[in-house]
C-alpha cells in the first residue's frame, strides 16, 4: 500500500463509526510510526526572546530540515505554563535521526555560519536558559504527524497540547489501547482535528501520552470539545468498563504558531 492509498484508507476509517482494532492495526502497518520530539526552550524575556525566534527561523529550523527532520513546528504559549518559552515539535522517521541530529547540525557549515552569534555566546550572556525534551512514538492508529492545512497561509489557528498521565504502565497502555480502539476517529468527526498522538518514551510525567489538536480559534475549540463529550460513539467507548481509571492527571496548553512554524 502506498502513501496515497494509506491516507485514503485512514480517511474512510475516520468517518466510520467505531472501527475494529484489527483494521486499525492493519492500517498502522502500512506506514512507519514516526518519532516526535517535543522541545520546550525556556527563554530570557525581551530582546533575547526575539533573537531566539530569529535564530530558529533563519538558522536552526532550515538546518534541521537539511539534516532529515521532516517538519518542525514552533509555538508560543497562550494559556498554560506561561513563563517565557517556545515549544518545538520535531518529526523523525527513525531513532537514528533523533540521536544524530546535533552532530549533523554541528557539521553543517551553512548552519554554523548562520548561527555563529548563538553558538559563540559567552557564559555571561547566554541566548536562552535551558531546554527540556520529551521523545514520543506515534500511536498505531495515527502513525504520522499531520500538519495543519493552514500552514503557509494567513488563516488564523491555535493548537492544543494535552498530556495524559497514568498511575502505572498498565493504565498507560490501556489508555493507548483506547485511542487505538476508536477514539481517534471520534476526535476527527467532532472537529477535534489531530496533529499527532504519541506515547511518551523518554521525558517528564511518565507514564503518559501527549497529543496535539488544531482549531481556527478558541470558540471552535470549545464547540468541538462539547460535541465530542456528547457524541454517542464516545459515550459507548468511554462507558466500556475495561477503560476505566486509566488517566490520573491532564495537563493542557493552548499554543499559537510562529510565522515560521511548519506544522
Amino acid at each position: 500500500m502506498d502513501r496515497r492509498e494509506f491516507l485514503a484508507a485512514t480517511a474512510v476509517a475516520a468517518v466510520s463509526p467505531m472501527p475494529k482494532l484489527d483494521k486499525l492495526d492493519a492500517l498502522a502497518q502500512a506506514a512507519n510510526r514516526q518519532f516526535i520530539e517535543l522541545r520546550r526552550y525556556h527563554l530570557l524575556p525581551g530582546a533575547k526572546q526575539r533573537a531566539f525566534g530569529t535564530y530558529l527561523q533563519d538558522a536552526a529550523i532550515p538546518a534541521m530540515n537539511r539534516a532529515g527532520v521532516g517538519k518542525v513546528g514552533a509555538f508560543g504559549v497562550i494559556y498554560g505554563e506561561n513563563a517565557p518559552s517556545l515549544l518545538l515539535v520535531l518529526t523523525h522517521n527513525s531513532l537514528e535521526s533523533v540521536v544524530s541530529l546535533r552532530d549533523k547540525m554541528a557539521a553543517d557549515a551553512e548552519y554554523t555560519r548562520a548561527a555563529a552569534a548563538f553558538l559563540d555566546a559567552p557564559l555571561a550572556d547566554p541566548p536562552f536558559v535551558r531546554v527540556e525534551s520529551t521523545l514520543l512514538r506515534a500511536i498505531e492508529s495515527m502513525p504520522t504527524l499531520e500538519p495543519s492545512t493552514a500552514v503557509g497561509s494567513t488563516t488564523p489557528r491555535i493548537y492544543e497540547l494535552r498530556t495524559y498521565e497514568s498511575h502505572n504502565d498498565k493504565a498507560a497502555l490501556n489508555k493507548l489501547k483506547m485511542f487505538n480502539a476508536g477514539e481517534v476517529p471520534i476526535f476527527r468527526k467532532t472537529g477535534l482535528t489531530p496533529v499527532f498522538f504519541g506515547e511518551t518514551l523518554i521525558g517528564e510525567k511518565m507514564p503518559s501520552l501527549n497529543y496535539m489538536l488544531t482549531f481556527p480559534d478558541m470558540a471552535a475549540r470549545d464547540a468541538a470539545w462539547a460535541a465530542f463529550i456528547k457524541d454517542p460513539d464516545w459515550k459507548t467507548l468511554s462507558g466500556d468498563p475495561q477503560y476505566k481509571e486509566n488517566v490520573s492527571a491532564i495537563t493542557d496548553l493552548i499554543l499559537r504558531p510562529t510565522p515560521f512554524s511548519q506544522i
